[in-house]
């Protein structure tokens, strides 16, 4: 096991933490016990404190049980944005004893399907706006009974700043038997059944998002997502006190853990947005006095892209964090600049509920995934041979640790090709390619699927990405690998550019650009200027997206 990243280790952190052998849901019943009156959610000028939420949260178990027929080990859906509902959802289901599947909500009735039927799922909660997508499920006897979720129901009427549309929607009523609109479930107010859930039970199976092969549920127990509930709180010297702006998606396993169970946990506040506003996360952050936030490079981005955006506006925050994709180091620059605050990165999967690398806040570094958290054994080995490799060598990222799924959900197979045993320790294989510093901070090269084979000559997309986020007209880029008579692949950009820049600069010229500043293999061959570019809902760059298209174009 690596050790010589304990010697930048947080200062006065313990190098190991103890696991609650409790539940998530008992982690909002000590919260509400505790903090009784504290402001638990903030959504558009509407609060609800941790005792109302609770009331909530047992009151939506008890109908799910008593009026659904919830059983212990039961799938339920969750399908909705960020919301007080998305909250309450969640850890009704848990309170239940039943499994939380948290589904994208931009996935179409034939896509949900698929999801349905793997995972054995036959009742759900549904944000309104997205009932056109479930019916048809319904309808065809996939699903029996889902309760619908109105946003504008936990909204103020006082507040003055822009809502979605979404969120602003009225509740919608419904003559369907099989409908169970959010304020009749809450309103019945069944008290639930003595919880029976433990440590070691299924508590949620997030999905993959599918980019090698079928999307996989990853089977995570309370104790697997405790590990970095509790480790993050630790980590981050999360309290009560604290002030959480939740904008990653809450079915995103960073967002769920970072903006979600920690904050809960501690007993903190969570101020959440719908969707994405740059503009409105400014004056959210100013008014709620909003201490931390949880994003994805992507969004740091855009956030700072904001020429409205003025420093005294982010005087309160205290810690800006993420994973996803390392920051480019021009925008952590700037990020620094205008508040003081140093991006930390972090690094995770689904398949690890998030984290298992986070930057020290005392000694972070840029664009790198950070140190192995409490109880992890990470390693870089050659992904053929097994062996471990040394320092600044790129090989595949292996960890085991307390937060590492106990499987995908009915995929031996899967589980066989994933997991492998190391001086008697079992790991799983990441699929990223990286490497570890003298340090012992690690560092992403690229996903194994996703380097470039350029004349013989690696090429990892994100290296070159990172090149053009120097350059002032970038504000997003993309690189992919496309076909090459010659070279066999060479690479391609896309690249939104600054507002400031467009028709001011050619594709040929940042080109050359690169020619200057990048070896010869991996500047850009082809840049391509766009509007915008495919994003998951987390925000993250389909890269693979832009691939597919243009292969289609020489075919």
């Amino acid at each position: 096991m690596l050790t010589r990243h304990y010697e930048h280790w947080p200062f006065r952190l313990t190098k190991q933490i103890l696991i609650p052998n409790t539940t998530l849901y008992n982690n909002l019943e000590i919260s509400a016990k505790r903090y009784p009156d504290n402001i638990a959610i903030n959504y558009y000028g509407s609060n609800l404190t941790y005792k109302q939420l609770i009331k909530e949260v047992d009151a939506l178990a008890g109908f799910l049980q008593h009026r659904l027929g919830i059983k212990k080990g039961d799938k339920v859906l969750l399908l909705m944005q960020n919301s007080p509902q998305y909250i309450i959802g969640y850890y009704a289901i848990l309170r239940a004893d039943a499994i939380v599947v948290p589904l994208n909500p931009m996935l179409k009735a034939t896509e949900l399907e698929f999801y349905i039927n793997d995972c054995d799922i036959k009742n759900g909660i549904i944000g309104q706006e997205l009932l056109e997508n479930v019916d048809p499920l319904l309808e065809e006897g996939f699903l029996n009974d889902i309760i619908l979720a109105a946003y504008s129901d936990y909204i103020s009427d006082e507040f003055s700043l822009e809502i979605p549309e979404e969120v602003a929607l009225f509740r919608k009523e419904s003559n369907n038997s099989n409908h169970h609109l959010w304020i009749g479930c809450i309103e019945s107010y069944y008290k639930p059944n003595a919880l029976s859930s433990l440590s070691d039970d299924l508590a949620v199976i997030p999905y993959t998002s599918g980019t090698t092969g079928i999307p996989k549920g990853c089977m995570h127990t309370n104790r697997t997502v405790q590990a970095n509930t509790v480790g993050g709180a630790h980590w981050n010297r999360i309290n009560a006190s604290n002030v959480h702006l939740a904008t990653l998606p809450f079915f995103h396993v960073t967002g769920m853990v970072g903006s979600m169970h920690t904050p809960l946990y501690a007993g903190s506040t969570i101020v959440i947005m719908t969707r994405w506003n740059r503009q409105l996360a400014a004056e959210l952050i100013s008014h709620n006095k909003c201490t931390n936030w949880v994003a994805i490079s992507t969004m740091v981005t855009d956030f700072l892209a904001n020429p409205n955006l003025r420093k005294e506006q982010l005087s309160s925050l205290i810690s800006i964090s993420g994973g996803g994709a390392t920051l480019p180091e021009a925008v952590g620059q700037r990020l620094y600049k205008l508040s003081g605050i140093r991006f930390t990165e972090g690094y995770g999967l689904t398949e690890t509920i998030a984290q298992t690398h986070q930057n020290p806040g005392e000694r972070p570094k840029m664009q790198c995934l950070g140190i192995p958290v409490f109880g992890v054994d990470a390693r870089i080995i050659n992904p053929n041979t097994h062996k471990e490799v040394n320092a600044d060598e790129e090989g595949e990222i292996i960890v085991s640790g307390p937060q590492v799924m106990i499987g995908y959900y009915n995929r031996d197979d899967e589980n066989e090709k994933v997991f492998i045993n190391l001086d008697g320790k079992c790991f799983f294989r990441t699929g990223d390619i990286g490497r570890y510093d003298e340090d012992g901070y690690f560092y992403i090269v690229d996903r194994v699927k996703r380097m470039i084979n350029a004349s013989g000559f690696k090429v990892w997309p994100t290296e070159v990405e990172s090149y053009l986020y120097k350059h002032p007209a970038v504000h997003q880029a993309c690189v992919i690998g496309v076909p090459d008579s010659r070279r066999g692949e060479t690479i391609k950009a896309f690249i939104i550019l600054n507002t400031e820049y467009k028709g001011r600069i050619s594709e040929e010229e940042i080109i050359e650009w690169t020619k200057k500043n990048m070896a010869a293999y991996k500047y850009p061959r082809y840049i391509e200027f766009k509007s915008d570019l495919p994003t998951t809902s987390s925000g993250k760059i389909l890269w693979r997206k832009l691939q597919e298209e243009e292969l289609k174009k020489v075919k």
